[in-house]
């Protein structure tokens, strides 16, 4: 059974208003208006009342209006656009730039989800150096209210650091895809005892270096509603059961755009490829055969504009 104690607690940074001046001052001209999007105290509000939080992943202006009239909490701008949108194979492959342009599309297309941009690899596990100024870039020129990153050796280190910026941090342990194992490898995590602890460890580890929420990869259910209880900041589980204080999958999944594999906690809620593979067969065939445009698509001169042009040819 889901613990059900309130916890009155607030991060131990205050970010609102530090947050507040980098948008104000924004050099590349977005406007966001935080007064109306999820704040960090929302997201905390949720778990003190026991409120599930839904979190989901958009990489583009054409998605981000959907999810965000849905009431989706947070929007996440996953580098797993590095697979399901760019094609690459691992989420190490993209850039700082690819994530802050999508990001910056998605703050665009959204007004009432916090959106938080995902730090790819090469900008602070490559070189932990350049944490604090990668962060600073999503939100600067992309305009997002937070900044994920994965467990890695120095993530205590870069947490304190960026959340000392005036940053709110999501943290992530469990599966790690930036930094995975040998190919072959299971990607559940804490399956044993000491793997457990560590786990254990790690978010409340996270949790004191100033995260405000985390996420719970690819860890069994009962591990997770462990790490739950024990954490006063909500978590967000993916492959982790339904005792995390919120849910995220990556939306392409969701929506069965993404046809090169699923994985076992993905759910299918609608198959859109197939519903475009079928619309656009129809516009191919409707081409091909003289149906499409008709009158209703097309412009048209005026009758006598038509016979003069005809006679002055």
């Amino acid at each position: 059974m889901q613990s059900t104690r309130r916890l009155n607690i607030r991060p131990r940074h205050d970010f609102t208003s530090r947050f507040v001046a980098y948008n104000l001052f924004d050099s590349f001209g977005i406007l966001v208006n935080t007064a109306m999007r999820v704040t960090v105290s929302d997201i905390i509000d949720k778990k003190n009342r026991g409120e599930k939080v839904t979190v989901l992943t958009a990489y583009d202006y054409a998605f981000a209006p959907i999810v965000d009239a849905a009431g989706v909490d947070i929007i996440l701008v996953g580098d797993s656009m590095a697979n399901v949108v760019l094609g690459m194979q691992s989420t190490q492959e993209i850039s700082l730039d690819e994530m802050i342009n999508h990001s910056r599309a998605v703050v665009k297309g959204s007004e009432r989800a916090m959106v938080i941009g995902d730090m790819p690899y090469c900008a602070y596990q490559a070189n932990p150096d350049d944490a604090v100024t990668s962060a600073r870039r999503f939100v600067n020129e992309a305009g997002c209210q937070a900044i994920k990153l994965e467990w890695f050796d120095r993530a205590l280190e870069v947490t304190e650091q960026i959340v000392g910026d005036g940053i709110p941090v999501m943290g992530h342990v469990g599966f790690t895809p930036q930094t995975p194992d040998e190919p072959g490898s299971s990607k559940v995590r804490g399956k044993d005892v000491e793997g457990a602890r560590r786990l254990i460890q790690q978010a409340k580890a996270l949790e004191s270096a100033g995260c405000f929420s985390i996420v719970l990869e690819c860890v069994p259910w009962q591990l997770a509603k462990i790490i739950s209880e024990k954490l006063a900041i909500p978590t967000i589980g993916i492959g982790a059961g339904v005792f995390c204080n919120g849910q995220v999958l990556v939306l392409n999944d969701v929506l069965g755009l993404f046809r090169r594999f699923t994985p076992k906690f993905v759910k299918k809620y609608v198959d859109i490829y197939q519903e475009s593979l079928c619309g656009i067969e129809r516009y191919v065939q409707e081409v091909k055969t003289g149906v499409f445009p008709t009158e209703k698509q097309s412009f048209s001169l005026p009758q006598e504009v038509l016979k003069e042009l005809e006679k002055s040819l």
